[in-house]
């Protein structure tokens, strides 16, 4: 009776082992044989502009020769600035379809998911224009600030809407989802759809608005080594701690993203 509990047993362990001699082989490749070391460039999605320098101070503690450099600005940007040969050795976008467009052009290695976002609704501190829903953004003469839809947080922003059958007519639509946040946060706008992290990040500047999960919709964020980078060991020690150490993830987490599996 008892050696059917305990197959499945063996079985589990055997499973769990070699799931993590396959994360730590993964983590350790290819800088297994001498620590990285020098300086990288990370191109990263505008909405990680907080959180990525913080998992930077984190990984060159660890590795005391390295030196992390960032650019931030909309994946799309990114994407079409590794493809015209910007000297970055890391790529970090807010959506898998975006990373999508460089690995199909093989301008970057294999993608390894690191975080989910949702959206939410920033307003101007103090909600001046009085919206209280989703559905409230509606009403008629509301100044309104959403993403490009050739970003991800564009693509998402039209993909909340849609799915909750709210019309609204944007008065801008930016580049990355920081420009939309500087412009509630200004006043120029009566509301602007970011991702909940940005809201997060300042705090009592804007108020805000929580999308029910079952209303909401989420981005997936990729993040791979590019394949002309000068640093390889390096930036792909980076990729690494990012997607498989504690510390990243608790970093991550501590600014308001989610795993992502």
């Amino acid at each position: 009776m008892n050696k059917p509990v305990a197959l499945i047993t063996l079985a589990s362990l055997a499973m769990t082992a070699a799931l993590g001699l396959n994360a730590s082989h993964t983590a350790a490749s290819p800088s297994s044989s001498a620590p990285p070391s020098g300086s990288i460039t990370v191109s990263a999605a505008a909405s990680l502009t907080d959180v990525f320098p913080m998992i930077a101070t984190a990984f060159m503690k660890r590795y005391p020769g390295t030196s992390v450099k960032f650019n931030f600005a909309g994946s799309s940007t990114l994407v079409q600035q590794v493809i015209a040969g910007a000297p970055v050795d890391v790529l970090a976008t807010a959506s898998e379809p975006t990373m999508s467009k460089a690995v199909k052009v093989g301008f970057v290695g294999r993608p390894l998911l690191f975080a989910k976002n949702s959206m939410a609704i920033a307003m101007p501190a103090g909600n001046p224009a009085k919206i209280s829903t989703l559905s409230s953004l509606n009403r008629s003469g509301l100044l309104v600030a959403v993403c490009a839809v050739s970003v991800p947080c564009g693509t998402a922003a039209r993909d909340l809407l849609m799915r909750n059958s709210v019309s609204v007519r944007p008065v801008t639509l930016e580049l990355d989802v920081r420009a939309v946040l500087a412009k509630v946060i200004a006043g120029e706008v009566d509301a602007g759809i970011v991702y909940v992290t940005d809201v997060k990040s300042v705090g009592s500047k804007v108020s805000s608005i929580a999308i029910p999960s079952e209303l909401n919709v989420t981005t997936t964020y990729s993040i791979a080594t590019v394949n002309e980078s000068g640093n390889s060991t390096a930036a792909q020690a980076f990729v690494d701690y990012v997607r498989f150490t504690t510390s990243a993830q608790g970093i991550m987490r501590a600014y308001g993203f989610a795993k992502p599996w």
